[in-house]
């Protein structure tokens, strides 16, 4: 049942993309202005399909610790679940993001008018400065920027280094850096086809400020991301449990 109904997420999920990507491109060409309300749409209604089909539910804690207009959401990212969702949590996120997606038709070109901020991983300290110029114009609409500070996926319970892209933002900007834990990736693993019933957490951390030193902010920072660690360790391995299925 389960491989059923991924199955059947997996059309509703590139069908809702492709149409939703055309929609927006023609709103894009007569108002801009509104492309952002029908990426809005498009992820509420990829969150609704995905708890309706795959029975994937959402549990949100700390939405109060996200301030009004500009802020830096930094998450921990393990499913390509957390690559949408934020459109749904904070009214005009602008995602940092692998430049690669730029070179989608139609879907790259969107992505630049909807104000996203691409990076290129592979340009070492010219990455950073490019990010740094396009976070600027993001603060000065009030954008919440939403980085992913380990740069890429992990496993659940598997941490990874961080990256010093966020640091360097909070510096820039004079933001306060808001630390995000999450355990999506038990319901929607890294590049898994299955999705499997179950709640996603997120968990939103007091904002660490922005006088903070670095060293003390990426502590900090790795803390809150971790947050659920060892909840999600201790559920991954129960869920990867061999059944027994003898008799008597």
């Amino acid at each position: 049942m389960i491989i059923l109904r991924s199955a059947i997420f997996n059309v509703v999920f590139f069908t809702a993309t492709f149409l939703f990507t055309l929609t927006a491109a023609l709103a894009g060409l007569v108002l801009p202005n509104h492309v952002m309300s029908v990426v809005n749409a498009w992820a509420r209604f990829l969150l609704r399909a995905a708890r309706l089909i795959c029975g994937i539910r959402l549990e949100v804690t700390g939405l109060e610790n996200i301030p009004p207009g500009a802020a830096l959401i930094a998450p921990r990212h393990q499913s390509a679940f957390d690559t949408f969702v934020w459109f749904t949590l904070v009214p005009r996120c602008a995602y940092v993001l692998k430049q690669e997606l730029l070179r989608i038709p139609v879907f790259g070109p969107l992505l630049q008018t909807a104000g996203m901020i691409p990076i290129d991983r592979e340009a070492g300290a010219g990455a950073i400065r490019t990010l740094l110029r396009q976070a600027d114009t993001a603060v000065r609409h009030q954008r919440q920027i939403v980085i992913f500070p380990e740069g890429t996926r992990s496993e659940p319970g598997q941490p990874r280094a961080l990256q010093p892209g966020v640091a360097a933002l909070a510096s820039r900007t004079g933001l306060p850096v808001i630390p995000v834990a999450t355990d999506s990736g038990l319901c929607w693993g890294r590049r898994a086809f299955r999705k499997r019933p179950g709640t996603i957490r997120i968990v939103i951390a007091p904002p660490i400020p922005p006088t903070a030193d670095r060293p003390a902010l990426m502590r900090v920072l790795q803390a809150g991301i971790g947050a659920l660690d060892q909840p999600v360790a201790s559920e991954s391995a129960r869920l990867h449990q061999p059944v027994d299925n003898s008799v008597g």
